[in-house]
C-alpha cells in the first residue's frame, strides 16, 4: 500500500538526479542543505510512524544516501535517541556532502561501526533500522558485504525505515536486483521514482512517503524552465482524475444512449468468466448487454442475469449475425483456445468493432493465426504479465524485470491502450504511460480480468475513449477491492464481491 498523498508526477532516477542538481546550481539550494533536509523529513518519518523507538540503527553504504543516513543519525542523538551506525563503506572515503553529513554525525558523538564479517541485530520493542545502503544508483546486482547486511536487516523482525529507495531495488523498473530491504516504510525525494509503485517494488517499500524537499518553493525562472524540461516518464493516476468523465444522465435519458455490450465467451465449462464480465458490465451502466457463449451455458447465465440476453452459438457463422447490433465487444472471458475460441476471435475482429481483448483472446493473439496483422487503433488489450510475455514472445521474468519497457513494447506492437496488470498496473496509451497503484493482495483470485473486462466494456459503451475507460476503469476496480478488504478481509475475495463498489464509485 502506498501513501494517498502522492504526486502524480513520477521519474527515473537519472531525472532525478537532473531535478536534484537544478536545485543546487540553478535554484541555489547548497546540496547539504538538500541532504539535511531529507535526513530531518526521514527521521520525523521514523518519530510519527514508531513513537516507541528510542534506538536507531542506521546502516550507510556510499554517496548521497549515505549522506541522508548520517544526517538522521545525528538528528537523533539530538534527541537522545541510542544511535549506531553501521558503516558498509568506510567513512573516510566519502566524498562531497556525503563526507560533511558524516563529519555532523560525529560532532553530535554517534558511533560509527565499519561491517565485518558477519552482521547480526537484537531484536527489541524500541529499535528502528534506517537502511541508507545503496538509494537509486544500483544498476547491477547487489554485491557482497551489501547483501550480507541486506538478508541481516531482513532477518532482523525490526521495522525498517528505507531512505529514498529499500537498498536493492530498482527505481527505474521495480525489480529486485539479487536482494532487497523489506521496508515498512519508504521517504522518496525531490522527485518520486517511478520504479517504486510497480513490478516487485510495492512489496519492499511499503508505506511510500514522498517530500520535494521544499524545491517547490524555488521560484527562480531559470530554475522553473529546467525543471519544466525534465518531463515525468510515468503519469500516476487516481479514481478522482477521472470523475469528470461520468456526467450525470439527463432526466430523458434511454437505454440506447449508452451503448450495447456484447461478450465473447465462455467454452466448455468456463460460462462463469463470460457471466461475471457481463453482470459487470451492465452494472457499470452500459445500455444493452448480451452474451454470446456455448449453447450449454445459456440457462445458467438467464438464471443469474436476467436482464441480459444470451445466445448460443455453436460456431463463428453463428456468431455473424448478432455483431450487427452491439457497439462494444469483450472478447476472452473463458474463451478457450479451442477452434470454437478462434472462430469467434476471428469474427470478433472482422466485425471492426471497438473490444476489450482478455485472457485467451489474448493466448489465441499470441500464435497469430486467427489475426495475422494483430494491430489496431479501437481496442484495449488487458494482459497479465503471463499473457504480455506470450504477446511479445519473451518470458514471464522479462515482463517483470521492467514493466514499463513491456507496456511500451505491448502497445507499439499492437496499438490501441495497453492495461498491463499486476501491481502497480500500467495503462500504455501511445502518448504516455499512465500508473494506477490501487488494489491489494486479496485481488489475487480467478476472476478478477473478467470483472476488470466487463467494466472497461460497459465505460466505453458509455462514450469514454479507451485510455479514459482504461484509467477509470482500472481505478475503480482497485479502489473498489480496498473498500471490500476494509469490510472482509483480504482472505477469500471474490471477483463478484467488487461488482457492488464499483457500482458505488461510479455513482
Amino acid at each position: 500500500m502506498t501513501a494517498s498523498k502522492l504526486p502524480q508526477a513520477l521519474y527515473t532516477a537519472a531525472q532525478v538526479r537532473e531535478l536534484d542538481v537544478a536545485a543546487i546550481e540553478i535554484g541555489g539550494v547548497p546540496g547539504i542543505q538538500l541532504m539535511k533536509r531529507a535526513g530531518r523529513v526521514s527521521f520525523e518519518v521514523l518519530t510519527s510512524t514508531w513513537p516507541q523507538c528510542a534506538r536507531v540503527i542506521v546502516c550507510c553504504g556510499s554517496g548521497n544516501n549515505a549522506g541522508d543516513g548520517y544526517v538522521v543519525a545525528a538528528l537523533a542523538a539530538q534527541r537522545h535517541f541510542a544511535v549506531e551506525v553501521l558503516a558498509v563503506t568506510p567513512p573516510e572515503k566519502l566524498v562531497g556532502d556525503a563526507a560533511k553529513a558524516y563529519q555532523y554525525a560525529l560532532q553530535e558523538g554517534v558511533m560509527v561501526t565499519l561491517v565485518g564479517d558477519a552482521v547480526e541485530f537484537q531484536c527489541s520493542d524500541d529499535t528502528v533500522i534506517v537502511d541508507a545502503l545503496l538509494g537509486t544508483g544500483l544498476h547491477g546486482v547487489v554485491r557482497d558485504k551489501f547483501a550480507m547486511v541486506i538478508q541481516a536487516i531482513n532477518n532482523s523482525g525490526l521495522p525498517v525505515l528505507a531512505v529514498d529507495v529499500p537498498s536493492g531495488i530498482c527505481s527505474d523498473t521495480g525489480r529486485v536486483l539479487g536482494c532487497a530491504v523489506k521496508a515498512e516504510s519508504t521517504v522518496s525525494f525531490i522527485g518520486l521514482k517511478q520504479g517504486l509503485l510497480s513490478g516487485r517494488a510495492p512489496a519492499f517499500s511499503g508505506t511510500v512517503i514522498f517530500d520535494d524537499l521544499q524545491t517547490s518553493h524555488i521560484r527562480d525562472s531559470d530554475y522553473l524552465d529546467a525543471v519544466e524540461r525534465i518531463k515525468p516518464q510515468v503519469i500516476r493516476i487516481a479514481l478522482s482524475d477521472y470523475r469528470r468523465y461520468l456526467a450525470e444522465r439527463e432526466a430523458d435519458a434511454h437505454k440506447g444512449q449508452f451503448g450495447h455490450v456484447l461478450v465473447i465467451g465462455g467454452d466448455t465449462g468456463y460460462g462463469g468468466a463470460a457471466a461475471m464480465a457481463a453482470e459487470m458490465a451492465t452494472r457499470s451502466g452500459a445500455g444493452l448487454t448480451s452474451v454470446a457463449t456455448r449453447p450449454e451455458h445459456m440457462s445458467a447465465i438467464l438464471a443469474r442475469l436476467p436482464e441480459v440476453m444470451v445466445s448460443g452459438v455453436p460456431s463463428g457463422q453463428a456468431l455473424e449475425p448478432l455483431l450487427a447490433r452491439p457497439t462494444i465487444l469483450v472478447v476472452g472471458p473463458g474463451l478457450g483456445t479451442s477452434p470454437w475460441s478462434e472462430q469467434m476471435l476471428q469474427q470478433a475482429n472482422k466485425s471492426g468493432l471497438p473490444m476489450i481483448v482478455d485472457a485467451d483472446a489474448l493466448n489465441l493473439l499470441a500464435q497469430g493465426r486467427v489475426i495475422p496483422k494483430p494491430q489496431r487503433d479501437n481496442w484495449i488489450l488487458t494482459p497479465h504479465p503471463g499473457e504480455a510475455a506470450r504477446l511479445l514472445g519473451i518470458t514471464r521474468d522479462e515482463i517483470q524485470a521492467d514493466r514499463f519497457a513491456a507496456a511500451k513494447a505491448l502497445q507499439n506492437k499492437y496499438g490501441g491502450v495497453v492495461v498491463l496488470k499486476g501491481a502497480g498496473t500500467l495503462i500504455a496509451n501511445g502518448s504516455e504511460i499512465l500508473l494506477a497503484d490501487v488494489g491489494n493482495p486479496g485481488m489475487a483470485s480467478g476472476g478478477m480480468g473478467d470483472v476488470l473486462s466487463g467494466l472497461l466494456g460497459g465505460l466505453l459503451a458509455q462514450g469514454l475513449g479507451l485510455s479514459e475507460a482504461a484509467g477509470l476503469g482500472v481505478c475503480a476496480h482497485g479502489d473498489a477491492a480496498d473498500l471490500a478488504v476494509e469490510d472482509s478481509g483480504q482472505r477469500g475475495l471474490l471477483a463478484t464481491d467488487l461488482i457492488p463498489y464499483i457500482r458505488e464509485l461510479l455513482n
